[in-house]
């Protein structure tokens, strides 16, 4: 709730003619002020009152690539038994609002009101609340009473078609390719955690379950899988807002294309490592992530902290043209994607302007 210009001017008004009524000792002026104060107090009482209405809100859908249309549904309800006056109100979109002149709805009825979500930056979009308009007859003051709740959009980065990574290792060693025809009916035992309800019967490890106390469950995993690990360099000195975006893009398209094809991924940032397994839902995770990263990595911060340990599988950096790669060059990484160096690919580093560029060098290198 604010003031207008109209109610400032009021209420300069109000004080100036008590003053000028205190001091000249006229209770004319007094009169005057009090009748600007009690304006003014009637315009807030005014403002005060809501609708009674019921708002819900939906975002359909709830995940989109940034660019692609969403749209937000708005249903509007009179649950009173008189009818509802029609008012105007702003549907909230991250810092902006949506205009929405509501129609008069009769006792019980509702309306239904829809309009775009502006998807042309990535990041986690609040939608909502809904904020009625509310002014008084002499426009002196205005208020903007919030109704119902809010919904979230997830605006992932646009997500270039990429091949996955085909670089693979041998059971217990870590230099050349896998076996040809690749081992059968093989894995290696990776953790033993707690049994969850759909766990198989047969992968109950009896000994560490009678340490425990309680039921626990062997998980393995095949050797031969690869793994995709790509580490984006968040350090704003590293490259600049308009080229992190891109980074950005090449780093959610090696995701998301090692994940579709059944790989384990993860994803690291500067003092951040985030693993999960292979599959469309492994990617949803990494693109909810790679959506509200940003450039805040503090200053001096390295690339990846010195003592970690590499991981294992495939590893591709994306970084800026010039930045240092610090600690992660030991790791030796299969591929070095350079934003903002000039454009073409060898001895596993990549250099482009743009994300469309970098995954179609990527899909060269790989292809070759």
């Amino acid at each position: 709730m604010r003031l207008t210009r109209r109610g400032v001017v009021v209420l300069v008004a109000a004080v100036g003619f008590f003053a000028l009524g205190t001091v000249a000792g006229h209770a004319f002026f007094r009169a005057l002020a009090g009748v600007a104060v009690g304006g003014l107090l009637a315009a807030v009482a005014t403002t005060m009152v809501r609708p009674k209405v019921e708002v819900a809100r939906t975002v359909h859908p709830e995940r989109v690539e940034r660019g692609t249309p969403a749209l937000a549904t708005l249903v509007v309800r009179n649950p009173t038994p008189r009818r509802l006056g029609g008012f105007t109100g702003g549907d909230r979109v991250g810092s902006s609002a949506h205009e929405i002149r509501v129609r008069p709805l009769a006792p019980g009825a509702e309306a239904t009101y829809h309009h775009e979500v502006p998807t042309a930056s990535r990041g986690l979009l609040r939608v909502g609340p809904f904020q009625v308009h509310r002014f008084d007859p002499f426009d002196l003051v205005r208020g903007h009473p919030a109704v119902g709740g809010a919904a979230s959009l997830w605006v992932h980065p646009r997500v270039h078609a990429a091949r996955p990574p085909r670089v693979a290792h041998p059971r217990h060693h870590h230099d050349g390719p896998v076996t040809d025809p690749p081992l059968r009916g093989s894995a290696d035992l990776r953790v033993v955690r707690e049994y969850v309800p759909g766990d198989e019967v047969r992968l109950l490890h009896w000994k560490a379950s009678a340490r425990a106390g309680r039921l626990m469950v062997r998980e393995h995993v095949d050797p031969a899988r690869t793994r995709c690990t790509v580490v984006l360099d968040t350090r704003p000195t590293s490259m600049t807002a308009a080229l992190f975006e891109e980074a950005v893009e090449v780093a959610a398209s090696l995701v998301s294309a090692a994940a579709s094809a059944g790989q384990p991924c993860g994803l690291v940032t500067c003092g951040a490592e985030f693993a999960v397994e292979s599959g469309l839902r492994a990617a949803r995770a990494l693109l909810d992530r790679l959506c509200v990263v940003a450039q805040d990595a503090p200053a001096g911060a390295a690339l990846v902290r010195a003592a970690a340990v590499r991981p294992g599988g495939a590893v591709v950096v994306v970084t800026g043209g010039d930045a240092d790669l610090g600690p992660v060059a030991r790791w030796r990484p299969d591929a070095v994607i350079r934003l903002g160096a000039p454009r073409g690919a060898a001895a596993g580093v990549i250099g482009a302007g743009s994300a469309a560029e970098a995954v179609a060098s990527w899909n060269a290198l790989v292809g070759s």
